[in-house]
């Protein structure tokens, strides 16, 4: 897949950038590290329903907007919290962050079908689980797992 170029610094322009849909599941196209190549080395899922969500690669929360960046508030899975900018570019929702150890990178995603319908998010004392549609994202303190209703 051809996408945006990566940005060789770690600033992030374009201005504030937009909340994250209330409602959605989307697969990963690709991501860029720190100024890198836009590439895909796994399958990752991110389930948003209201302000939760789960992403496949093991860590799930809720999310809040502060008018320019989204904050990723990680409470089950992997530690920390990262934040970024999105923006539209076509179909694909395409965002620029800051990981908690302060590396940066670019991801650009794409909403896959089968969303509609029943969404939700439960959470235990060490699970988080979150439904979009025929898609599920489970989190605990070892793994993401995805499925497909």
């Amino acid at each position: 897949m051809t996408g945006p170029e990566p940005e060789p610094t770690g600033r992030f322009p374009g201005g504030p950038g937009v909340p994250v849909p209330e409602h959605g599941a989307w697969l990963r196209r690709g991501i860029s590290r720190d100024g890198g190549p836009l590439l895909e080395d796994r399958e990752v899922v991110w389930l948003q329903a209201g302000r939760y969500y789960a992403d496949s690669r093991g860590f799930a929360g809720t999310t809040s907007f502060d008018g320019s960046q989204v904050h990723f508030h990680h409470l089950t899975g992997e530690p920390g919290e990262d934040a970024g900018t999105f923006r539209w570019e076509g179909a694909h929702l395409v965002e620029r962050g800051t990981n908690p150890d302060g590396s940066t990178f670019l991801e650009v995603w794409t909403p896959l079908p089968g969303a509609d319908g029943a969404t939700g998010s439960w959470s235990g004392p060490d699970h988080h689980v979150v439904r979009v549609g025929r898609h599920v994202v489970h989190v605990d303190s070892r793994t993401g797992t995805y499925w497909r209703l």
